[in-house]
This record gives structure tokens, C-alpha cells and sequence, in this order.
């Protein structure tokens, strides 16, 4: 069974912090923007690191591949 777009939202709402989360996708390629305080002071492959532990084996197993847009909310807003 392919993951859906909620099913992926739902596994990083459960690994991180978000203030806004959005993820589309076709079951096998998905995109998302996650907005995390998280993110304050990170580098961007900290901050993809940070998503990648969220989703933890599921990275390798289910989904296989992930376009992501990391922000702070303070570069959300902008």
C-alpha cells in the first residue's frame, strides 16, 4: 500500500513540532512545507536531518521521495 499525502503529514506532526505543515503527493513522490521553531538556527541539512528522524525507517520503506521547504516561522511569514 502507497502512502497518502495525510499519511505523511501525520508521521512528521508526530516526530517534530509545526506550526503549519502542508504535504501533497502521489504516493510515491511527495512535497511539503513544514514550518517548525525547530529550524531556528539550523543550516538547511539540519534542518532536512531533523524531518529525516521524524520519518525515521519509513524514508527507506515507504516513501521515496521527499521535496521539502524548511522553514522557521518567522521565513514563513516573509
Amino acid at each position: 500500500m502507497l502512502p497518502t499525502p495525510e499519511l505523511v503529514k501525520s508521521y512528521i506532526a508526530a516526530g517534530m513540532e509545526c506550526t503549519h505543515l502542508e504535504v501533497s503527493g502521489d504516493g510515491a513522490h511527495f512535497e511539503a512545507v513544514i514550518v517548525s521553531n525547530a529550524f531556528t538556527g539550523k543550516r538547511l541539512i539540519q534542518r532536512h536531518q531533523l524531518v529525516y528522524a521524524a520519518l525515521g525507517d519509513r524514508m527507506r520503506e515507504e516513501i521515496h521521495a521527499l521535496s521539502m521547504k524548511t522553514l522557521t516561522p518567522e521565513e514563513f511569514q516573509k
